[in-house]
């Protein structure tokens, strides 16, 4: 009878004394915390491994927006930095129906086959109900995601620079550390993206098509100006004429456009995506303009330049999420919003009230 009664005057003394409790709080916390960190040094060993399925575990994370995974992210992230920059980075856009997907697809396909590991970050437009990816490249590129040294990734457009700007730089980095040597970065079409894009890969691939007309010439001008190469896509049949004719006049046009300061001069190739015409020689272009700017010195200094543009746009997002996010910006700016309005404020004060709303 005492010995019940101990046990029990115990385990209520246990229940109630507050140090025990966390003791074995704490206690679970940092099995908890080893287990994360075991968890953590798993999924960055199978990426340097060059584990599919954990490299998409890993970008998923980078796409997510809890904190708790962006602080998971970043150790992920530091450990495969070394062994990452190793792959060359090829961007490639066009209006929808230019025919991007075939095109990637095929030249992903001659590259793998030659030995190579290519891995395709494709920006798909995001559905405004669910957010997610709406088009679908792996279906699109049915032979070449069966490919044991291919991976495909679609990733929801959002809202950030046609969502390139913050999560595909953070992709590159896994996707080379897992082994990818080319990767190939589709662009969901014209617009702020393929500024973004232009500014994290070593060459920007516009596909055109021929008698589209020009339309959206502003639009155009300024891609054009970032190009470091035309393909006009689909010249095959009744196409053909009208694609060499526009093959001469985009040569015509890239002519009146300043020098590029790496000493390149910018082509212009016609492709069939279909029938798996001037693939290679596109291939065979992409390996001079890499062997000149390599041997020149603006392969490295267009990497140091690429580095800066993530430094500045990090800190960017990172200074608009954290005023966003800011407790007494929450509570103001409804109301801040509201004297917009009724133009007791104009939007300059209000932005000056705001920041200094921020930083007390």
């Amino acid at each position: 009878m005492s010995s019940s009664k101990n046990k029990k005057s115990a385990l209520q003394e246990t229940k109630s004394d507050p140090g025990l409790n966390l003791s074995q709080s704490s206690a679970e916390k940092i099995k908890a915390l080893r287990r994360k960190s075991k968890d953590i040094q798993k999924l960055t060993q199978g990426i340097l491994n060059g584990n599919k399925t954990d490299l998409s575990q890993a970008i998923t994370l980078i796409e997510s927006q809890s904190k708790r995974h962006t602080e998971d992210i970043k150790t992920v992230i530091s450990t495969c930095l070394p062994y990452s920059n190793k792959s060359l980075r090829i961007g490639i856009t066009g209006v929808p129906g230019v025919g991007k997907s075939t095109f990637i697809e095929q030249l992903g396909l001659l590259l793998v086959n030659q030995g190579h590991k290519v891995a395709v970050l494709a920006v798909d437009p995001s559905s405004s109900v669910t957010r997610g990816s709406i088009l679908g490249d792996k279906t699109r590129m049915e032979k070449l995601v069966q490919h044991p040294q291919a991976y495909i990734r679609p990733t929801a457009s959002g809202e950030s620079l046609g969502g390139v700007a913050r999560k595909t730089r953070e992709s590159i980095l896994l996707c080379e550390a897992a082994g990818f040597d080319i990767l190939l970065i589709e662009t969901v079409g014209v617009g702020q993206s393929e500024t973004a894009v232009h500014s994290m890969t070593d060459f920007f691939l516009l596909l055109k098509l021929a008698g589209a007309g020009d339309e959206l010439q502003g639009i155009k001008r300024g891609i054009i100006e970032m190009a470091d190469a035309i393909v006009i896509n689909k010249a095959d049949g009744e196409n053909i004429q009208a694609a060499k004719k526009a093959k001469v006049e985009f040569n015509r046009a890239l002519h009146m456009y300043p020098s590029k300061s790496n000493g390149w001069t910018p082509k212009v190739k016609l492709a069939s995506a279909l029938k798996n015409e001037g693939i290679e020689n596109t291939w065979n272009m992409l390996s001079d303009y890499f062997t000149k700017v390599k041997s020149n010195g603006f392969f490295k200094e267009k990497r140091s330049s690429q580095n800066k543009f993530w430094l500045t746009q990090t800190i960017e997002d990172s200074l608009k999420k954290e005023f966003y996010q800011n407790e007494n910006i929450k509570a103001e700016f409804p109301e801040v919003l509201e004297k917009i309005h009724s133009q007791e404020l104009s939007p300059f004060e209000a932005a000056d009230y705001l920041l200094n709303k921020a930083k007390s």
